[in-house]
């Protein structure tokens, strides 16, 4: 590549047979290590135990082709930590400042659509402790005014905390245990699991009077400290009490001011005092100064109990209420009843007829009404009978009977609320009875029923109403028991009309509206009907499709109609942009089709099928295109970063190409890759011959990448069309580790050595050859003839034993860092893995070869594992080992030169599975891949050679 930009080795396409690449999801979290210091005993890695407030962060890796898609997800923890609701979607989870709600289990899923999804969990264990609290109490059989003299006491304390607490007590600076005095005993109440410490002091004495201080402790997990409070027990001791310097209850006017005043009458330590009001919180504008509450303007919505609450820890708490009541006075209505022993509703002279009026009152005892005819007072009569009705039956109602109508008895009648206190306006109705006075009737003007609108208009439906005086109609639906458009199951209109704003098309149906006895006549209610249509345009189906295709085939387009209103006279038309291609109606079926039999660069585009009833149009919408579909990066590429040179990195990117048969043959791949943070790509074209097969793996070699700078990869599928859909990943340097060790093979085929590297402390390196490379001027009568496949291009490692070598050096070779299975924390023994590898010792000078293994956070102790020495003569020789390694663990092949030149001794074929080793009498697994341990055949096809790249592969 030019200067700068990260440059190319080769492109590589591998074909799998059809064990195909595709792979069903796996999945395992780590934590960056923020855990707290548990004894590791306690905890399998399943188990995280965090301070609160600290950043837990979760990292879930996964392996499966097409790249699994994840989801964390919570479980367990309470109903408020609204977690579930908001998964989060990428690898890592980080909530900071953890808080207690937050424990519990958070599960990792991943799902590719392979197999079923792959499941993990990791309990989360929050730590804290809260400030411990005393509280202290007399013996109940005692409970006089005070405490003492022959007085038992209880000291108890309390503090949240997770682990549960240790709790112990001092008097003074002298620790107090269960037995160390007579007169103090300390237990656990029975029911509480531990989470309280009880002192009880039996028949005070002069020295119990003394500071106590309670320390909980949670054995500082997590460095939390342990925390402490103290109480001094005195003769004084007391338990609170108060009083209310106001009267219960207490009857204001709106916006007048109030203040409530709570003093303390006893209680030793000094009580403290709250306000707290029974129906939620304290108004906003409340004003707080110790025992005194100020509400500046009262309302309504302020009233309610209020009490004051006393506590000091000694005791149980004092608590004093008072009620506030804030008067009003609203709502007025009447309604007329005629005689109620005639058929007839109307008013005629002769015959009974009764007067009501009602209003809202409170407080509702003093409410007091008067009446008056024409403007002058009515007194109650034998012919004018007033009467306040039961306030069970009609709370805030009276009425005025008038026995035998008169002719003079035609007027208007006023009835006026007031509430006796004062401060509050009166509520005056008046009352016209005359011979124009007569019960009311609906009618529906014959063209607002059935009413037929669209949806989203404003409509309104119309009921006329005659008689004198006009009363409030309701208006509800009559078809069906469901809510009017404003929630409540009945509507009030004062003029008949209910106007309804953006209907839908649920409010299709029959309305009823009827005359209520309010402000009207008290009689049976006269009512009408009202239908109404709600048109809407039609819903279809699919309202929009990427339909990809290559040229020269063709497609068949569908749009198919849901629901509409009017439901028949429909058209259709479909357009391809503004072209429009062909119209037609709908008879009976429900769905149309248009077909392209074969596409050209012309009829690529997005094609419309418009589909119009009276109240509008329905579209369907699909894009017709020849993008290529996205390639898959493969994430499970092994060991796929090498480094050849200090400075640099080489990375082996793989991808499969999704659908490669759906649409014309990609012709090229354009790749850009630039550093991260970086704005500029750069971008070159791979060209592809002959046809990429489904689940085929393309591989492709970058070079030159600068250590340790991460980069993003973009490809680009090209096509005759032109550009497909992209995809993005990022590359980024680490040393690399495998995810977790289930197989590992390495034949030494591979640019990188499988990661392999020479150790620092040793006198020579390994070497790495094949029989076909090495040099003519080689030692006759040692070494390989061929690796151990009987390869003569395949590779091996040895050591080479000419000069300058002398007897007893030693060349040291260290497999890269394998992390090994979650141990499960109740099995006693650690996952077993098989070791083996093949050697080579053939020559009369071999020296010994020696493997150890080391392991994690014991750089300095190798365990010798195997060993041998000597002539084996001309052949490979297998050499298997059972290890049960408890943490991430290295192999290291040491090679020790004999007494002279033919003693090179040779390894190949290293490999480390799960679970034991079989007996020697059962055929081994014949790995024939060097490079992954279950992959059929691998095929080779050069595509691009830049630079010789092609090892051999077996």
């Amino acid at each position: 590549g030019s200067a700068g930009s990260p440059g190319v080795q080769a492109m590589v396409l591998t074909w799998f047979l059809s064990l195909g690449l595709a792979a069903p999801p796996t999945v395992r979290i780590v934590h960056s290590g923020l855990a707290c210091n548990i004894e590791e005993e306690r905890y399998s890695e399943r188990v995280y135990p965090i301070r609160e407030g600290e950043t837990l962060e979760l990292t879930c890796l996964v392996t499966g082709h097409p790249r699994p898609q994840i989801r964390w997800t919570k479980t367990a923890g309470s109903a408020s930590d609204r977690f579930q609701d908001s998964s989060v979607f990428n690898e890592t989870l980080r909530i900071s400042n953890i808080q207690r709600h937050q424990g519990g289990r958070y599960y990792c899923k991943a799902e590719n659509g392979l197999g079923s999804p792959a499941i993990k969990s990791i309990r989360v264990d929050v730590y804290y402790l809260d400030d411990p609290i005393v509280t202290v109490h007399q013996s109940i059989g005692e409970a006089k005014e005070q405490f003492y003299y022959e007085r038992t006491v209880f000291l108890r304390c309390v503090a949240n905390s997770n682990p549960p607490v240790r709790y112990s007590w001092r008097r003074g600076q002298e620790v107090l245990l269960q037995g160390s005095d007579k007169g103090v005993e300390i237990y656990e109440p029975f029911f509480t699991q531990g989470e309280t410490k009880i002192l009880k002091l039996k028949n005070l004495r002069p020295q119990d009077y003394a500071n106590y201080s309670c320390i909980a402790s949670v054995r500082n997990v997590c460095s939390i400290p342990d925390k402490m409070v103290s109480f001094r027990l005195s003769n004084k001791t007391a338990s609170p009490s108060i009083k209310l310097l106001v009267d219960d209850p207490i009857v204001v006017n709106p916006g007048e001011a109030i203040t409530l005043v709570c003093v303390t009458t006893g209680g030793e330590p000094a009580p403290s005092l709250t306000w707290v009001r029974s129906a939620g919180i304290l108004p906003e504008k409340t004003v707080l100064n110790g025992g005194t509450l100020t509400i500046p303007a009262i309302t309504s919505e302020d009233a309610g109990t209020y009490s004051c609450i006393a506590n000091n820890n000694v005791g149980n708490p004092a608590k004093k209420s008072t009620n506030i009541i804030v008067r009003a006075l609203k709502k007025g209505r009447f309604w007329i009843t005629p005689d109620p022993y005639h058929k007839d509703d109307n008013i005629q002279i002769g015959r009974e007829v009764k007067i009501s009026c009602q209003v809202e009152a409170i407080p509702s005892e003093e409410l007091t009404f008067s009446w008056f005819k024409n403007g002058r007072p009515l007194r109650s009569s034998e012919r004018m009978v007033i009467t306040q009705t039961d306030p069970d039956v009609s709370p805030g109602t009276t009425n005025l009977d008038i026995i035998d109508l008169k002719f003079t008895d035609f007027g208007t009648y006023t009835c006026v609320a007031s509430l006796k206190g004062g401060g509050i306006s009166d509520i005056s109705i008046d009352v016209n009875i005359s011979s124009s006075t007569v019960p009311p009737n609906l009618t529906v003007p014959q063209e607002k029923s059935p009413l037929v609108t669209r949806e989203g208009d404003t409509i309104e439906l119309q009921c006329q109403v005659t008689g004198k005086p006009k009363p409030i109609i309701l208006w509800s639906r009559a078809d069906k028991e469901v809510a009017m458009p404003d929630g409540a199951m009945q509507t009030e209109s004062y003029d008949g009309i209910l106007r309804i704003v953006n209907v839908s098309r649920e409010m299709t149906g029959t309305y009823r509206c009827q005359t209520s006895q309010y402000n009207g006549f008290n009689v049976k209610p006269r009512e009408a009907l009202v239908q109404l249509i709600v048109q809407y345009p039609p819903a279809v189906e699919p309202t929009f499709l990427e339909i990809r295709q290559g040229q020269g085939r063709s497609i068949t387009m569908s749009c198919r109609v849901l629901r509409a209103y009017p439901t028949r006279v429909l058209t259709y038309e479909w357009r391809l942009g503004s072209k429009l291609l062909r119209t037609g109606q709908f008879d009976m079926q429900d769905s149309t089709e248009y077909t392209v039999s074969s596409l050209s660069r012309d009829s690529y585009g997005i094609y419309n099928c418009n589909i119009i009833n009276e109240a509008g149009a329905g579209r369907c919408s699909f894009l017709v295109t020849g993008k290529a579909y996205a390639p898959e990066f493969y994430y499970d590429t092994y060991n796929p970063l090498w480094q050849n040179r200090p400075r640099v990195y080489s990375y082996s990117l793989q991808w499969t190409q999704m659908n490669p048969d759906a649409v014309d043959r990609i012709l090229a791949y354009r790749l850009g890759i630039r550093q991260a943070g970086q704005q500029r790509w750069w971008e070159q074209e791979i060209t592809v011959n002959g046809n990429i097969q489904k689940g085929e793996l393309i591989t492709y070699n970058l070079t030159e990448l600068i250590k340790p700078e991460a980069y993003e990869v973009r490809l680009t599928p090209i096509t005759r069309f032109g550009e497909g859909d992209s995809t993005i990943r990022v590359i980024k340097y680490s040393a690399p580790v495998n995810p977790h060790l289930r197989e590992f093979h390495c034949g030494f085929e591979d640019g990188n050595i499988c990661l392999f590297t020479q150790d620092d402390t040793d006198n020579f390196d390994w070497t790495k050859q094949s029989t076909a490379t090495r040099d003519t001027k080689y030692t006759p009568n040692t070494g390989p003839n061929a690796d151990r496949t009987g390869s003569k291009e395949g590779f091996y490692m040895y050591i080479e034993t000419s000069r300058p070598r002398l007897e007893g050096e030693k060349a040291r070779l260290v497999s890269p860092v394998f992390s090994v299975a979650p141990k499960n924390p109740y099995g006693a023994t650690n996952t077993a893995y098989c070791f083996s590898f093949y050697y080579h010792m053939y020559g009369q000078h071999i020296g010994s070869l020696n493997v150890y293994l080391r392991l994690k956070g014991q750089t300095a102790i190798e365990n010798p594992l195997w060993s041998s020495s000597g002539n084996k003569g001309q052949h490979w020789n297998q050499a298997r080992v059972n290890i049960n390694p408890p943490t991430s663990f290295q192999l290291i092949f040491e090679g020790i030169r004999g007494p002279g030149i033919e003693g090179d001794i040779a390894i190949d074929d290293v490999s480390i599975v799960e679970g034991e080793c079989m007996k020697s009498d059962q055929p081994a697994n014949n790995l024939r891949s060097g490079a992954v341990g279950t992959l059929a055949h691998i095929r080779l096809i050069p595509v691009i050679i830049l630079m010789s790249v092609l090892s051999h592969q077996r």
